[in-house]
């Protein structure tokens, strides 16, 4: 029974690994990029994941950017004063000591400016993107295009 069980382990952990979908560079970990597979007639794409900050000093997310696009942008969502939601680009994002920073709907995100090959955009693919941190350095992630959010998906809250 013990031998049974071993085996199953042991072919079942390829297919754990090809789901894995996490990065690390210097104290940073990225975790899940993903975006929604991009509808016929929309002109930009966005890009989600998550980052933690293993380390004991800050970090900052300076700028990204990918060969799908000659246009890639950091933006946040806010709320305005009157109470309306507003999507807007920002020079870097701080990835605090000891903590996440969540790139989702409604929060942060990386926006992907009028992609130059829209094939590259449909549910099951993948493209590459690269993030420039300060202290971290580069690092360049896969994100998975999905038809749907993942079932994970992290609250849409900033993690400051």
């Amino acid at each position: 029974m013990l031998k049974q069980a071993l085996v199953l382990a042991a072919l079942m952990l390829p297919g754990a690994f090809a789901n894995a979908h996490e990065y690390s560079v210097g104290d940073l970990h990225i975790a899940h990029p993903w975006s929604l597979a991009l509808p016929p007639n929309a002109p930009n794409v966005a890009a989600y994941f998550v980052v933690h900050n293993n380390g004991t000093s800050d970090d900052r997310l300076l700028s990204v950017d990918t060969p799908i696009s000659n246009d890639a942008q950091l933006h946040e969502h806010s709320m305005t004063a009157a109470g309306a939601m507003k999507m807007q680009q920002v020079p870097s994002v701080v990835v605090p000591a000891g903590k996440d920073v969540t790139f989702a709907p409604s929060a942060y995100h990386v926006m992907i400016m009028q992609p130059k090959d829209r094939s590259l955009l449909t549910d099951g693919k993948r493209f590459p993107l690269t993030l420039h941190f300060e202290k971290a350095g580069d690092i360049t992630v896969q994100v998975a295009v999905q038809q749907q959010p993942p079932a994970e998906q992290p609250g849409t809250q900033h993690a400051h």
